[in-house]
């Protein structure tokens, strides 16, 4: 399975600014990653990869967002959802370094999401996302919301509502897949 991780509103609060030349901040109270700690125990007991989904792999490079994760969680992650490769020269001939003519400044998450799913032929997934504070969940699609686990901006997987969710989920995934031979099923320790 894979988990399709985007990081403002799920790690930490969705108040994070990246000024020229400097760091990434977070400009509300905590730190940045306060609750990778949280994804890393829900993931634990589950075989899934991570694709990052987040606006930092276009801001600050892949491998830089790599480093800022925990090193449990960067294990897990196998890709990303936009790369530099994706910008068309031959249809954005004058993308910049600012990929301005980049088509995901114009794609909402759950477009860049399915654009990943369909490339790779992926068919278990889950997405962690708050799609921006909840502005963009007209834009996902009814028929696939169970994909979505949806968190509170401010929140993020700091919830416990949003962490049963995503446990749910992740069991849910796994019950169902066990009988294609995708997932064991876990027994019980008694």
């Amino acid at each position: 399975m894979i988990i399709f991780l985007d990081f403002d509103g799920v790690l930490h609060p969705d108040a994070v600014f990246k000024p020229a030349k400097k760091p990434i901040e977070l400009r509300l109270p905590g730190q940045l990653m306060m609750h990778a700690q949280i994804l890393e125990n829900i993931l634990n007991p589950f075989d899934v990869s991570i694709v990052l989904s987040t606006s930092w792999v276009r801001s600050i490079g892949f491998y830089k967002t790599l480093k800022s994760m925990p090193t449990e969680l960067a294990r897990r992650v196998i890709g990303a959802t936009w790369h530099s490769e994706m910008v068309d020269k031959t249809v954005y001939p004058y993308a910049s370094v600012k990929y301005a003519a980049d088509p995901f400044n114009y794609w909402s998450r759950f477009q860049q999401i399915d654009h990943y799913v369909v490339r790779n032929s992926v068919k278990n997934w889950l997405a962690i996302d708050d799609l921006h504070s909840g502005t963009e969940i007209e834009k996902w699609p009814l028929n696939i919301r169970d994909n979505l686990v949806l968190t509170d901006g401010v929140k993020g997987l700091g919830c416990p509502d949003t962490q049963k969710d995503l446990i749910n989920k992740l069991f849910n995934f796994k019950i169902i897949h066990s009988s294609e031979g995708h997932y064991k099923k876990q027994e019980k320790d008694d």
